[in-house]
């Protein structure tokens, strides 16, 4: 049996005539950019995320773009975040004029360390940007309290973490404003590119709703920094039918996870594989499952050749990516993170996934450790 590592075309199967009638109904309208369906869409997700106001805007990459800008951060600023996470997040800081901080992981959950955030914090740190990663929050509770004790304001980057929580809030919901990305592969995902910023203030969501529409306030009165980051009504049809949907899909993440756990049971010693760690404090989405194994590799080439698709999310920390070394970071800056990176496996992991298939991988996982270890 062949696995794949996600598979968006079964979904589509099984919404095709929503998704078709849905787009149907947004051709008919002629409303192709923003307009009554990307507004639908936002009231529905700043429902199910639990905030007062979602903007939908074109990528993930743009709502942490204008919610920085909406802070009013720019050149001499420093906004800290950290080196495991998808370019993106340094990137959309970078386009501000502002300066990446980075902070290390923590060796459990693999997100923003605590330990290490309070001092990286100088005058010039404008916001702190934890990123919930794989589907798992980042242990929000003192990531906050340092923030607030230095009144520096939190961005979630939740781009991975659609129907997470912690400690019984959402993702998304805990800092000043929260970032999502519907990459096509997300929990939600667009057919296309997407993205929202929520939050609970009726001024920052005014602010990023001008600039992603080229800062207008008013039709006709640029009176912002303006970007064209405007959401298609295709995209908001497509999203809206997707989101009445999400609850289930991420309850089967759970369940697929549930039986990886199963699976994987172990010590890790014996199996060669150290699966995610449990969630103490929350919900985990399971946008990705990852585990750890050595030849990570080698391991990943033989399972291919035995028919199952993996990914690495991510390969190399930001702080060493070809385009970011003026960063100023260098090997070995961030331990955690850096042996993170050189043993992480994504498993398949999509809400269709069925026992055998995971069944499959498991096995086809342990004979790729067997294998290269021979």
């Amino acid at each position: 049996m062949t696995v794949p590592f996600l598979d968006l075309k079964q979904q589509y199967q099984s919404i095709r005539a929503e998704i078709l009638s849905a787009i149907a109904t947004t051709l008919d309208s002629g409303q192709f950019v923003l307009g009554p369906d990307v507004e639908r869409f936002e009231q529905g997700f700043s429902s199910f995320v639990g905030t007062k106001y979602a903007v939908g805007v074109n990528s993930g990459t743009s709502a942490l773009h204008l919610a920085f800008l909406a802070l009013g951060i720019g050149p001499g600023d420093e906004v800290i975040t950290v080196p495991h996470t998808f370019v993106a997040t340094v990137a959309a800081i970078r386009y501000t004029g502002a300066r990446a901080i980075l902070v290390d992981c923590d060796p459990v959950r693999f997100t923003m360390s605590p330990e290490a955030l309070e001092s990286t914090i100088t005058s010039r740190t404008k916001a702190i940007v934890p990123v919930h990663l794989y589907g798992q929050c980042a242990d929000m509770a003192p990531i906050l309290a340092i923030a607030n004790r230095h009144g520096i304001p939190v961005i979630e980057d939740a781009a991975q973490a659609h129907g997470a929580t912690y400690k019984g809030q959402g993702a998304g919901t805990m800092g000043v404003m929260g970032c999502f990305s519907f990459y096509p592969g997300k929990n939600l995902g667009a057919y296309g590119e997407g993205g929202a910023v929520v939050t609970n203030d009726s001024r920052l969501a005014a602010k990023v709703a001008a600039m992603r529409d080229w800062g207008q306030e008013v039709k006709g009165i640029h009176a912002l920094p303006g970007y064209n980051y405007r959401m298609e009504g295709i995209q908001g049809a497509i999203l809206g039918v997707k989101l009445r949907h999400l609850a289930i899909w991420i309850t089967q993440r759970q369940a697929a996870a549930a039986r990886y756990d199963e699976m994987l049971s172990g010590a890790p010693e014996i199996t060669g594989i150290v699966p995610p760690a449990p969630c103490p404090d929350g919900a985990h989405a399971y946008h990705l499952y990852v585990v750890r194994v050595a030849n990570r590799d080698a391991v990943r080439a033989r399972m291919a050749e035995l028919g199952v698709q993996t990914g690495v999310h991510y390969a190399l920390p930001v702080h060493l990516q070809p385009s970011l070394t003026d960063l100023g970071y260098g090997p070995g800056a961030f331990p955690v993170a850096e042996q993170t990176v050189r043993q992480i496996i994504s498993l398949p992991m999509f809400p269709e996934l069925t026992e055998e298939q995971g069944k499959t991988t498991v096995d086809t996982l342990r004979q790729a450790i067997a294998d290269v270890g021979r």
